[in-house]
């Protein structure tokens, strides 16, 4: 069993700590029991998302009921930062665009689309340093400092956040030393090339550290969750930037391969434009509005309570209270690349 962090240190009075999973040692995924009695689930994704727990697994219980909540603000602006940066990316790969403008023009394309996606790499890691320090969304959240800047090296979304944004930074050095960058081949190598491939190594990283926070296992698992369908559609992008940046390596002074250049940063600008636009199809339907509860899941008992998630000490049922006297209410419940290849149309 990994070793308890975070959130999961410290819980509510009466809660039980039963296991806890997740790859190379950290925390990604918890079975809790409730004062009540109730097993429910922890995620290090839902729990940074403040999609809350929930009863059982996801692939047995999902909130589907009409009347799903209205995305999350922080969902919705990351979705706009990552669409708007994958759009840059897509569209200067694209034959018809970098035939028709000229290579300075082309190279603030991939500029302004980097700027774009560190923008949203920073706001991610902000996402996760912002988390509830307890195990539900409604607990309370770290301070403005620490939202900012945290160091939180236990948690394996902090490393996944941290990589991807240095990686941005990467790219964001790699695209303005293009623009500029001519026919000087020791510049294209040092600031354009190598800086690309860094961002790039930089990316797959935080995308498989992404993508083992939701998969079970080394092979590909699904949980029937968003979360998962965004980590490895950002995953497949990463491994098509990768390949982008291996084939924009200088042979005798020109790009190996400018067609697997153009065509793989392009596959994967779809890639990241589609997890992009996920995000706040997650924040919806991974959890349920107020005051609702799943439906059951196909097959189960037909008289078995409906699965729930619960706020912190929720009692059995609505109205009652704990021993201590509380009442409680019932509650229902990456990517990019940065980096411009040398001169597309080269």
């Amino acid at each position: 069993m990994a070793t308890a962090a975070g959130p999961l240190e410290d819980l509510p009075p009466g809660w039980t700590l039963e296991e806890t999973t997740g790859p190379l040692g950290f925390v990604t995924r918890a079975r809790l029991r409730s004062p009540d009695g109730e097993r429910l689930e922890w995620t290090s994704r839902r729990h940074r998302k403040g999609l809350g727990l929930l009863p059982g697994a996801l692939e047995t219980v999902r909130a589907r009921a009409a009347g799903h909540p209205r995305p999350d603000n922080t969902s919705i602006a990351l979705a706009a930062l990552f669409g708007i940066g994958s759009t840059c990316f897509a569209l200067g790969s694209l034959p018809p665009y970098f035939n028709a403008f000229s290579a300075k023009t082309v190279g603030v394309t991939f500029f302004i689309g980097s700027i774009f996606f560190t923008t949203a790499a920073y706001l991610q890691f902000h996402e996760a340093m912002h988390a509830p320090q307890g195990i539900t969304s409604d607990a309370r959240r770290p301070g403005v400092i620490a939202s900012l800047v945290g160091w939180q090296p236990r948690r394996l979304d902090w490393w996944a956040t941290a990589v991807q944004f240095v990686g941005t930074i990467m790219f964001n050095v790699s695209t303005f030393a293009a623009i500029g960058a001519g026919d000087d081949l020791t510049r294209l190598e040092r600031w354009v090339w190598a800086p690309d491939v860094g961002g790039s190594i930089c990316f797959l990283v935080a995308s498989w550290l992404a993508y083992s926070e939701v998969n079970r296992g080394v092979l590909p698992r699904s949980d029937h969750s968003m979360g998962w369908r965004i980590a490895a559609v950002n995953m497949a992008g990463s491994i098509a930037f990768g390949v982008s940046a291996v084939a924009a390596r200088y042979r005798d002074g020109q790009v190996a391969d400018p067609a697997l250049v153009n065509a793989s940063t392009f596959v994967g600008a779809l890639c990241f434009l589609a997890g992009a636009l996920l995000l706040p199809v997650e924040s919806s339907v991974d959890s349920a509005p107020a005051g609702t509860m799943p439906p059951r899941a196909a097959g189960s008992n037909p008289g078995a309570p409906r699965a729930r998630t619960v706020t912190p000490g929720e009692p059995p049922g609505p109205g009652k209270a704990h021993p201590n006297g509380t009442r409680f209410r019932r509650s229902g419940h990456l990517r990019l690349r940065g980096g411009c290849t040398p001169r597309c149309g080269e």
